[in-house]
């Protein structure tokens, strides 16, 4: 049985005419009788019968009917979700996500593409800009979203902003008084640092920043994550120098000031994805990063 015959099943037996449905189907009368008697010999039973005005179904083709009309909803479902797959709009994508991103920017890019693409799956990973850069080699991840990378020839980025740094400190700290810390007042001052692992990381433009200011940071310790850097300044075992993101981390006994007279205290946040990655999905997902960064933009 074709896809065909049965969508000329159908409009028989709603017409109850075959002259009404080969105009309904835009075809003749005898190849549709043949269709319908190929059918009927097929199953080696009667769908309908002849009578003076047209035919009538069978209890057969009663029964028939009824799956006919399912298998053609199915496969128009399965034509459109193909279709909406090929037009980024349907599937499922799996993305890495690491870093103080994810305490304000990136949930607000993903919300963004769930309401424009509301039938993609969307499977957050945790990983380290290591484990997805080799994520990404190995076709785990279609995407993920860091800092600071390095130029890789399989990789590219998608710039989604661009971040100020701020200081994170303890609120009975001296300098907590002040609306805006210059660099120079960190020099002497225990810093936590963050993420520990692989590099260029935060902690690269942290020695650079400490650098162009005139001093070496007074590592105090080396963490994994904002908050965890975050959660030991509440504990006063320093200062901490933050991507304005992890500022949205409401701790009690922490403040956040701005650096002042810092120009060069920003930090990027990037999706990365494979170059050679042609994805409808992944494509849409960029288009998607674009708006945001260009309304973003409008808005400072």
């Amino acid at each position: 049985m074709e896809f065909r015959q049965l969508k000329y099943f159908i409009a028989v037996a709603e017409e109850l005419n075959i002259g009404r449905a080969a105009h309904r189907l835009h075809i003749s009368q005898p190849p549709l009788t043949r269709q319908i008697q190929q059918l009927e010999e097929e199953f080696g039973t009667q769908l309908f019968l002849r009578t003076a005005r047209g035919v009538e179904l069978t209890e057969a083709g009663e029964m028939f009917l009824r799956d006919a009309r399912n298998i053609r909803d199915l496969m128009t479902q399965a034509v459109e979700r193909v279709r909406e797959a090929g037009q980024g709009k349907r599937g499922k994508m799996d993305i890495g996500i690491f870093g103080s991103g994810i305490l304000d920017v990136i949930p607000k890019v993903l919300h963004a593409f769930r309401a424009s693409h509301p039938n993609v799956e969307i499977a957050l990973h945790q990983m380290s800009k290591k484990e997805q850069i080799e994520a990404l080699r190995q076709h785990r991840i279609i995407a993920g979203f860091n800092r600071m990378l390095a130029p890789l020839p399989d990789i590219a980025s998608e710039p989604v902003m661009i971040e100020s740094i701020m200081v994170a400190l303890n609120e009975k700290h001296p300098l907590a008084a002040k609306a805006a810390i210059l660099l120079r007042e960190l020099a002497g001052q225990p810093l936590i640092l963050f993420p520990s692992g692989a590099r260029p990381s935060f902690i690269d433009k942290v020695w650079a920043l400490c650098a162009g200011a005139g001093f070496e940071p007074e590592v105090a310790q080396e963490v994994g994550d904002a908050p965890t850097s975050v959660a030991l300044v509440a504990a006063g075992f320093g200062l901490s120098l933050v991507p304005e993101a992890a500022s949205s981390l409401s701790v009690p006994g922490v403040v956040y000031r701005r650096l002042a007279n810092a120009p060069d205290a920003v930090v990027d946040l990037s999706c990365i994805y494979r170059n050679d990655e042609s994805s409808p999905l992944l494509h849409a997902f960029l288009q998607t990063i674009r708006e945001f960064r260009e309304k973003q933009g409008e808005r400072r």
